[in-house]
């Protein structure tokens, strides 16, 4: 008898409590390997504490996080070493160029030296960065440091991509390419979005998971021609 596949992601009785304010309450959710998951929520719904709890930022009042297979409280170098993470205000090092500052997160990922350069160009050209390889930092414009911010996140290949908020502070036209990036890194990765905006998550995700005042309000399967998606956010509010 085969044992049942291994989660990406397996979150099971999930809390967390700052003093006597619950921020997430008996959280539980599995993600399979390779898909597109979002957790939409108003902001202060617990989508980013739950983030920062699967990063292993933040340490969990109650429960049970586990990536790929590794407890985040338990065994964090391994669990950490399966994520990538693109925080919201997508922080860089402001003196560097582009490939310098891909290089150093490489390194600091423990890729090995002989394949520094190897990573970089691949994450480059997944995110359409390579004739950016050479321009300072300062010089981008905020969809190219989102992509920059995501390239640093799977330059170590990691199992489970992170990103809260990426279309936040885009344009219309930034929004559809960045929609379109992370369509392109399905399968391939599994990826956990957090998002405010309901027209994009249908576009973008394969499942959507609602969070209200830091609890589970429901979920279903998305696709792009979802018409009553709104209707349904509504009914859970």
């Amino acid at each position: 008898m085969t044992s049942p596949p291994i989660q990406a992601v397996s979150l099971r009785g999930v809390s967390k409590r700052y003093g006597p304010t619950p921020a997430l309450a008996d959280f539980s959710l599995d993600i399979a390997a390779g898909e597109i998951v979002c957790l939409l929520g108003p902001n202060g719904s617990g989508k980013t504490t739950l983030i920062r709890l699967l990063s292993g930022f933040l340490s969990p009042t109650a429960g049970v996080l586990q990536v790929a297979g590794f407890d985040v409280q338990r065994q964090p170098m391994q669990a950490r070493q399966c994520i990538g993470y693109a925080p919201e205000s997508a922080p860089m090092y402001r003196h560097m160029r582009v490939g310098e500052f891909l290089a150093f997160m490489a390194r600091l990922r423990q890729v090995p030296a002989q394949q520094v350069d190897e990573a970089v160009a691949r994450v480059a050209g997944q995110l359409a960065l390579t004739d950016k390889l050479n321009a300072p930092i300062p010089t981008l414009s905020r969809g190219y440091r989102q992509r920059v911010c995501i390239a640093q996140a799977l330059v170590h290949e990691p199992k489970l991509l992170i990103l809260d908020e990426p279309s936040n502070g885009l344009d219309p036209r930034q929004i559809i390419e960045m929609r379109n990036l992370i369509r392109s890194l399905a399968g391939r990765y599994t990826v956990l979005m957090s998002s405010h905006i309901l027209s994009e998550v249908a576009r973008t995700a394969d499942r959507v998971v609602v969070l209200l005042n830091g609890r589970l309000k429901g979920e279903r399967r998305v696709h792009p021609d979802d018409t009553d998606l709104e209707d349904w956010f509504l009914s859970l509010a």
